[in-house]
């Protein structure tokens, strides 16, 4: 008798043997009749077998990828839902929420939605298996790893070209990866996850005032309490060397500008004048300051090393400085338009105060400051009172293990309007609340690294202050210091 084929099924695979029975048979079939006999007929006549059915497309796509610029200026991880995050030289992380993935046909090609969970903003990433044209470029040594070639598209921030290549490395193994001894009991508590930074430098040159209002000035090992009352608008040079404070109160005709030396312990007089808000130039030889002129506050700068020849820089009524964006330009407010002037004079950029601070999101006020990323000039760090309308696309970050010395929601108090903390990016306008709405976020500082904010915090307006440190991506928010108007050297 002719042998034929017969299929024996387990799951997931088919398995042919031969032997003298009826064809493999795919999907169960009713119960077969008595079969009734047939002429047999020449092999040529034979009918063929039944088509199978058809197999369902497959919803297959790549994940645990890395896609990258050419020149690594950025990336964006895809993991087992799809994008999870895009980083960028000089900016915080943005978290993505993962959406539909969508295979174009039967071709190597994948479309991937998702949102910006910080803004709303609506992301798409486009790769096709594919060698990578830019792959020497982006690594010359693995380039045969590039097999995908990517596009990236965010609403905000305009569309990327770049590679992608399998990186399974980069992402925490997936349960059925774990060895016995690894394995997690389901009803375990979930483990603390892992701090988003790790490698950062903690400033070793910082002054701010005590919670018994003294000034403290530490440069590295060494701490020194400034004598005598406590000024205002503290601000150390980068060296660590020099603290320079205003004294006295505005409404007292004896007011200054005075600088203490850390390594004399001396304090010295610099002007005797209505002055506020000084700050040091980058390289520490100059300082601005502000300065009241028949009742209008003036942009002044002068050497260092010799106030007496301090000048006006700018005639103009300005309501804040804000410090140096680069050593030959000036950050100043007028409450309408943040302003980036020359020190010949020149303006040279602006922003207006509706894409600064947003449309009744945050509200306009003397007391709102902003500081420049000591590393990306693109990056503003600003503290400003919250205005009536915080809603998307401002998301408050997610701080899943805050400090235990994070102080709960306070009460509402009339008339005491709270301040937030947000960093907002020049060129494309994108803003992110970076500090928790249960606290009033004031005087924010850079480390010099640009990882980390110090603030002075408060629960409620009556409540005493205190220093915090939070991440720039809005993580590991901590307690440093009982006191407030902290500053740092280096």
């Amino acid at each position: 008798m002719p042998l034929s084929p017969r299929t024996r099924r387990w799951p997931g695979f088919c398995l042919t043997i031969i032997t003298a029975a009826a064809p493999c048979v795919l999907a169960q079939q009713p119960p077969a009749k008595t079969a009734v006999p047939q002429a047999s007929k020449p092999p040529s006549q034979t009918a063929p077998p039944s088509a199978a059915l058809n197999s369902p497309q497959s919803t297959h796509f790549p994940i645990l990828l890395l896609i990258e610029a050419p020149d690594q200026s950025w990336d964006l991880r895809i993991g087992q839902k799809g994008p999870e995050r895009l980083d960028r030289n000089g900016y915080p992380p943005i978290p993505l929420e993962a959406g539909e993935v969508v295979r174009e046909g039967n071709a190597d090609a994948w479309t991937y939605k998702a949102k910006d969970m910080q803004t709303g903003a609506a992301v798409t990433a486009r790769i096709t298996r594919e060698p990578c044209a830019s792959a020497a470029n982006v690594d010359s040594a693995a380039k045969g790893k590039w097999v995908f070639t990517a596009g990236v598209e965010h609403a905000q921030l305009g569309t990327m070209q770049g590679c992608g290549r399998v990186a399974t490395e980069l992402f925490p193994r997936i349960k059925n990866q774990l060895t016995p001894d690894e394995d997690e009991d389901e009803n375990a508590k979930p483990k603390t996850p892992p701090p988003t930074i790790t490698k950062f430098k903690s400033p070793v040159d910082y002054a701010y005032i005590t919670a018994t209002a003294k000034m403290l000035a530490k440069r590295g090992t060494l701490t020194k309490v400034v004598p005598g009352k406590a000024g205002d608008d503290l601000t150390l040079s980068h060296n660590g060397r020099q603290l320079l404070f205003v004294y006295g109160e505005q409404m007292e005709s004896r007011q200054g500008l005075s600088v203490f030396d850390s390594t004399t312990g001396q304090t010295k007089e610099l002007i005797r004048a209505a002055v506020r808000q000084p700050c040091w130039s980058p390289d520490d030889s100059q300082i601005a300051f502000l300065e009241s002129v028949n009742g209008k506050w003036q942009l002044w700068t002068m050497p260092a090393d010799a106030p007496d020849k301090a000048a006006a820089l700018s005639q103009n009524d300005v309501t804040t400085l804000d410090g140096w964006a680069d050593p030959s330009t000036l950050l100043t407010s007028d409450l309408q338009t943040l302003s980036w002037i020359g020190t010949d004079g020149t303006l040279k950029q602006t922003v207006s105060a509706s894409d600064l601070y947003g449309k009744d999101q945050f509200k306009l006020s003397s007391a709102n400051a902003v500081r420049v990323h000591p590393l990306n000039p693109d990056l503003l760090l600003v503290a400003a009172e919250v205005g009536g309308a915080l809603q998307p696309p401002i998301t408050v970050y997610d701080i899943p293990n805050p400090s235990p010395d994070a102080p709960k929601a306070p009460k509402k108090e009339e008339g005491k309007p709270a301040q937030a903390l947000f960093l907002y990016e020049v060129h494309s306008k994108r803003r992110v609340l970076l500090s928790p709405l249960n606290l009033t976020a004031a005087q924010p500082e850079w480390s010099r690294d640009g990882l980390q904010v110090f603030f002075t915090g408060r629960a409620s307006p009556s409540s005493p202050p205190v220093i915090y440190r939070i991440f720039w991506d809005g993580t590991s928010l901590t307690k440093v210091h009982d006191g407030s108007d902290f500053v740092v050297g280096q």
